[in-house]
C-alpha cells in the first residue's frame, strides 16, 4: 500500500455492510493506505454522528479532516484524489451507463428479503429483470470494467455473495450460479441477516 499523499485517510464502517466494503475495495485497488475504525452501529461514536450528521451511518471517509459519506459518492471522491489505477470509465457515455446500473442494480432486493406474498413475488420479478439486463453490459468483457475491476463491478460485487444468503433465510431462489468474492464469512453474514429477517418479521406479525 502507498501513502495517501502524506495526508490521513481514515473510513468508519461496519464489517457486514457491503457499502463500506465498496469504499474497502476501491481503496486497496488504488493502493491507498488508510485506518480502519469499526463502528458499532447499536451505539455509534462521536465522530460518525460529527462526520455524517445526516444520514448517521456508514460507511464515513474522511480524508485529512474533510468527511465524505455515501459509498458512491465516496468511491467518485477516491477515483478523483487519487488518479492512478483508475476505476472509472472514461467514455462518457460508459461512464453514466455505470453510475446508472450502480444505482439500480439491486432494486428490489432489500423488498425481495423482508416482504411475503405478493410483495416478494414482485420485487423478485424486478430483481430478475435487473440482473439478466445487467448480464448484458458483461457480453465481451471479463469485468464491467472492461479488462480490469471497475467502478461498477465494486458497485455489485456484494451481490454475488448476498444473495445466496437472502435465499438460505428465505427459501427463495434468485439465481442459482454465482461467483464468490472475498468478503466476510458467509456463516456470521448469514446469521447477522437471519437475526435481522427474524426481527422484520415478527414485528409484521
Amino acid at each position: 500500500m502507498e501513502e495517501a499523499k502524506g495526508e490521513e485517510v481514515t473510513l468508519f464502517g461496519f464489517w457486514s455492510s457491503p457499502f463500506v466494503h465498496r469504499v474497502i475495495w476501491a481503496l486497496n485497488i488504488k493502493k491507498i493506505k488508510y485506518k480502519y475504525v469499526e463502528e458499532d452501529l447499536s451505539n455509534k461514536s462521536a465522530l460518525l454522528l460529527e462526520h455524517n450528521p445526516v444520514y448517521k451511518k456508514v460507511p464515513v471517509l474522511v480524508y485529512n479532516g474533510i468527511a465524505i459519506a455515501e459509498s458512491l459518492i465516496i468511491l467518485e471522491f477516491i477515483e478523483e484524489t487519487w488518479k492512478e489505477n483508475s476505476i472509472m470509465p472514461q467514455d462518457l457515455y460508459e461512464k453514466a451507463v455505470a453510475r446508472f446500473w450502480a444505482t439500480a442494480a439491486g432494486d428490489g432486493l432489500w423488498q425481495f428479503f423482508i416482504t411475503e406474498g405478493k410483495e416478494r413475488e414482485e420485487a423478485l420479478t424486478s430483481v430478475i429483470n435487473n440482473f439478466e439486463l445487467l448480464e448484458k453490459e458483461l457480453i465481451g468483457k471479463n469485468f464491467f470494467g472492461g479488462d480490469r475491476i471497475g467502478y461498477l463491478d465494486i458497485s455489485v460485487g456484494w451481490i454475488s455473495y448476498g444473495v445466496p444468503i437472502f435465499e438460505e433465510i428465505t427459501e427463495f431462489k434468485i439465481i442459482t450460479e454465482l461467483v464468490r468474492d472475498t468478503l466476510p464469512l458467509r456463516e456470521k453474514l448469514s446469521e447477522r441477516y437471519r437475526k435481522v429477517w427474524e426481527a422484520i418479521m415478527q414485528k409484521k406479525n
